[in-house]
């Protein structure tokens, strides 16, 4: 694999069709959240395993592991995760091609879900809804790191730049110790780091390395 990149991911104007495609979808549906109020977030949130404990939110369904990847909590949850959409999606959907590209972010996405719901169930407790497209964007973000380790991103607070390796080790390791010390209450850390986790199994049996094989071998 190319182990260099444009540094400047968010540089490029003409995004792919998929990356684009998710921009519009979730920047139209939280326009559509700004209008209906909790309407969306009480039907399409990721909620909690087991019966809801409010008389008026059906509570988990099964769709819910896709759906709540396309709302947001607010101004700035979308903000942000926009931005890394367009830093790094276009870079990554040019890489794998469109069809592994949307694959792959829904794979992370269902599987940042899955890690939320097994770590409200069995550790923190509680009844409330998760949303955000983070656990696409932090698989994207691995992705990133591991196909051009050595690409610059600067940061934003400080604009200090780093190697993409280096900068998504340390952001991983960031949400594993707020996660644990739960020091940022409200933040869905181990959504994060699901997002992460399946997207690096997704690479590596790509990449042919895991004891089950692909029926090909999509990059090296």
């Amino acid at each position: 694999m190319p182990q260099r990149a444009f540094s400047w991911t968010f540089m490029a104007i003409d995004l792919p069709p998929v990356t684009r495609a998710l921009l519009f979808a979730n920047i139209a549906i939280y326009l559509v959240q700004m209008l209906t109020g909790d309407t969306l977030i009480v039907h399409f949130a990721l909620w909690p395993l087991g019966p809801s404990q409010f008389a008026d939110v059906p509570g988990f369904e099964p769709w819910q592991v896709v759906t709540y990847g396309f709302l947001h909590g607010g101004f700035t949850h979308i903000a942000f995760n926009m931005l890394a959409l367009w830093m790094f999606g276009g870079a990554i959907e040019n890489l794998f091609g469109s069809r592994p590209f949307a694959l792959y972010y829904f794979v992370c996405v269902i599987g940042a879900a899955l890690t939320q719901l097994a770590v409200v169930h069995f550790f923190t407790g509680g009844f409330y809804p998760t949303l955000g497209a983070s656990g696409g964007i932090f698989g994207l973000l691995l992705a990133y790191g591991m196909m051009y380790p050595h690409a610059r991103i600067m940061l934003l607070f400080p604009p200090i730049p780093m190697p993409a390796w280096l900068f998504v080790t340390g952001y991983g390791a960031i949400e594993l110790f707020l996660g644990v010390t739960g020091t940022q209450a409200g933040v869905a850390h181990f959504a994060h780091l699901g997002g992460m986790a399946v997207g690096f199994v997704l690479i590596e049996y790509w990449r042919g390395k895991l004891p089950l094989k692909p029926r090909r071998i999509l990059m090296r």
